[in-house]
């Protein structure tokens, strides 16, 4: 049997699904992936893009691969409550496998093809082969454990010309019955040319539950397509979140994500873009509110690969009690990427004196037609501003939330879904108990 246990551990036991319904290239994928762990392990502090994010306590807990029909049953109630309903379609699944009967696929026009992963595979295997097909460990060890365990996730077609007015819901939900799982979403979002979409993912939990979602979401923006992205992540603290998003545009694309991360004890969300085709644009946001002992890393590669291409990043932090906060961006402009224009920030705001900060945005560039800024600062409230609020009789812990509110607004306010927006505010809300908004005397 191959194993992982050159990489140590509890994931040593790990081996990919043997129903016998994988075609040869996938048994064949799945297995030089796991003999990839087995060889080059897991990332260490010496790794670069893991120098700040230790992986210990998710090493150390015994879990195990999530099947059809581990954990618990969930209701749908328990979905409405984890994940506002914006209409249109809506994929759920549960431990990482999908759920009918808590989802929706109507609606749709003719040219948009919305069902899971496991579907693709099981009638049509051949036109998932190209994102299997990769060297195995491209990325790190959990990307590779993604490729050996995945068995379902959402599978996004659109034909080209085909536009979807209302947002696609994906929600992973995880009650694991008690059990420590590792669920293995792979989402795959295919937009041919001139086609248009907004794609909506939530990763939530029940609270208490101790498993890891290891998620990867593969996207291939087609000439002239376009696709707004937003993701949610509000796992229980107990909870280990792993998620790769991996871009590919061509021509004159389109591609916009904005994320928002609550939850997980520790939690990391990677983005990697390849511009791969002239003129295409992407602009990544996020914003991240670590508190307690939780760790929220963002890691993101834009690879400008040719020319008169436009990338634009903005990621803000707050952090509370011993929270530590991340960004690690890396923005490469390669030879020939003439005309690139790419800008990279990153801020954050410290609330205690414990909380940590690290930020380490890098531009890397091989050719000299660009214009490419970046920037990063870290700070406390300002106590003027505090003390302008004070004197006007507003209370100190009131005029605290408002200025943290100012400060995460101008990412929420990106958002051009108004119920998820809305949802969102009243989340981050709560999470800094802030107060009704004072009446100015």
């Amino acid at each position: 049997m191959t194993t992982a246990t050159a990489a140590g551990g509890v994931f040593s036991s790990f081996q990919p699904p043997r129903d016998g319904r994988d075609p040869d290239w996938l048994a064949e994928a799945r297995l030089a992936a796991l003999d990839w762990v087995a060889g080059h392990g897991f990332p260490t502090r010496k790794d670069e893009d893991w120098k700040y994010t230790g992986l210990d306590p998710i090493l150390a807990v015994p879990f195990e691969a999530a099947t059809v029909g581990s954990g618990r049953r969930v209701s749908a109630d328990v979905i409405k409550a984890a994940a506002v309903d914006l209409g249109g379609a809506r994929l759920v699944f549960v431990n990482g496998h999908f759920a009918s009967e808590l989802s929706r696929l109507t609606g749709l026009p003719a040219g948009a093809r919305v069902t899971n992963l496991a579907s693709v595979l099981a009638a049509k295997p051949e036109c998932l082969e190209p994102f299997f097909s990769h060297v195995p460990g491209e990325h790190h060890a959990f990307a590779a454990f993604n490729d050996a365990l995945t068995e379902d996730g959402a599978f996004v077609h659109l034909t080209p010309g085909t536009c979807v007015n209302e947002p696609i819901q994906l929600v992973f939900f995880s009650d694991t019955g008690g059990f420590p799982l590792m669920s293995s979403p792979r989402s795959v979002i295919l937009a041919e040319p001139g086609s248009s979409a907004t794609i909506v993912e939530t990763y939530a939990g029940i609270d208490g539950a101790v498993y890891c979602t290891n998620a990867v979401t593969e996207v291939v923006v087609a000439e002239g397509a376009q696709i707004k992205h937003y993701k949610v992540q509000d796992e229980p603290v107990t909870a280990f979140h792993l998620a790769l998003l991996d871009v590919r545009q061509g021509r004159n694309s389109g591609f916009s994500s904005r994320s928002v991360m609550l939850g997980s004890s520790i939690a990391r969300h990677e983005v990697r873009v390849l511009l791969e085709d002239v003129g295409a644009e992407v602009s990544l946001d996020g914003v991240y509110l670590p508190q307690g002992d939780q760790l929220h890393d963002n890691t993101i590669f834009v690879d400008h690969a040719a020319a008169s291409c436009t990338s634009h990043q903005l990621y803000k932090g707050v952090l509370d009690g011993r929270g530590h906060g991340v960004f690690n961006g890396h923005i490469m402009v390669r030879p020939g990427a003439d005309g690139t224009d790419a800008n990279q920030k990153n801020k954050n705001l410290i609330l205690s004196d414990r909380a940590e900060a690290d930020t380490r945005p890098r531009l890397e560039i091989y050719t000299d037609d660009v214009k490419c800024t970046h920037g990063a600062a870290v700070g406390q409230l300002d106590q003027d501003a505090l003390l302008y609020l004070r004197a006007r009789g507003i209370p100190l812990e009131a005029a605290r939330g408002l200025l943290i509110d100012a400060f995460v607004h101008e990412m929420l306010d990106r958002i051009e879904l108004e119920p998820l927006r809305a949802r969102l505010e009243a989340l981050v809300a709560g999470r800094f108990g802030k107060r009704e908004r004072p009446i100015e005397p």
